[in-house]
């Protein structure tokens, strides 16, 4: 007896694979998340053909810097990147013939950096702990590159708001209909901040008493600024959670849209992902397991009822040799 095709009748001949980005799952955490009257719910990002949720926001740019002449036939595409955006990059300029470089810090798994080099991606690895104003820092060596790069086009995530936008535009909207508008709160880390600036003001759009809460790793400096307004530097350090907390504001983070922030560590973070694995058969990266920890730690100080929604941003696959 033949299997029934599990997928939605819209994903079935697709014309390439750019098509089956976005409408992830929504799964509720019951075994994890016992607590009466609470529900936790994540969006299951790894199922974008990458892995991650960064397939969202390189389509979205990318099709819009072709439209408007930014990114020409045959050009190449540079980015700086903790592995996901970059192998969203990757894989879109492999279907359509872009050439792609990619610069990232040190501390980004093999199995990511594999990946890059699989889809023909070019890679240029910085050290972790070169700050900021470094020649040698990941971001300053894209930018380095694009200026020097003939035909060259930056997705520039962490400042460009087409990153928000994505996710306003996508994200948000197929969290609020798979839940049917019954969202009380929203748990996000950020970096370039996309995900939870976009999601939040669209959920916030739908209905202002959603609540939106980061998550943000001990060495990041948006703790101390979405607290105080001022960024200390004497904050900054290595951690090794992967694609979340910064050492620099992006132009793409809206704090206005996040409404409490806690700090937590990498014990955390990879603590909760192994817990994941174990009790609910996901596999899931360290920034879910940030994601998560801010889940509990919201479960736990909540007197009635409410659904929290939260997203898993890419698949445990990435990190077998660092985390599992």
């Amino acid at each position: 007896m033949a299997l029934a095709d599990p997928r939605p009748a819209d994903l079935a001949g697709v014309s390439d694979i750019l098509e089956t980005i976005g409408n992830t799952p929504l799964v509720p955490l019951e075994k994890m998340f016992p607590e009466p009257g609470i529900r936790v719910f994540a969006k299951l990002e790894f199922f974008n053909p990458s892995g991650s949720i960064k397939d969202r926001i390189v389509r979205h740019i990318v099709a819009e810097a072709e439209r408007s002449g930014e990114l020409q036939p045959g050009g190449t595409i540079v980015e700086n990147t903790s592995g996901n955006t970059g192998a969203a990059i990757a894989m879109i300029a492999a279907i359509k013939g872009y050439r792609a470089v990619l610069t990232m810090p040190d501390k980004v798994s093999a199995e990511k950096q594999a990946a890059l080099k699989a889809y023909g991606a070019e890679i240029v690895v910085c050290p972790t702990e070169a700050p900021p104003d470094s020649d040698d820092h990941y971001v300053r060596k894209a930018r380095a590159i694009a200026a020097e790069t003939t035909g060259a086009f930056m997705i520039n995530q962490y400042d460009n708001p087409k990153n928000a936008d994505a996710h306003y535009l996508t994200t948000g909207p197929e969290i609020w209909r798979q839940l049917d508008g019954k969202v009380d709160y929203f748990v996000a880390a950020g970096s370039t901040g996309g995900t939870i600036t976009g999601v939040g003001r669209y959920l916030k759009a739908q209905d202002p008493s959603v609540k939106v809460v980061m998550p943000d790793p001990v060495g990041s400096i948006y703790y101390t600024y979405f607290k105080t307004g001022q960024v200390d530097e004497t904050e900054i350090g290595t951690y090794q959670v992967e694609g979340i907390g910064e050492d620099h504001i992006a132009k793409c983070m809206d704090f206005a849209v996040v409404d409490e922030m806690h700090r937590f560590t990498d014990d955390d973070a990879f603590s909760m992902v192994r817990e994941l694995a174990r009790t609910e058969g996901i596999l899931a990266g360290g920034s879910s397991g940030a994601n998560l920890w801010g889940c509990r730690t919201l479960a736990r100080s909540l007197d009635g009822p409410a659904n929290i929604v939260t997203v898993l941003p890419d698949t445990g696959l990435k990190y077998l040799s660092k985390i599992f």
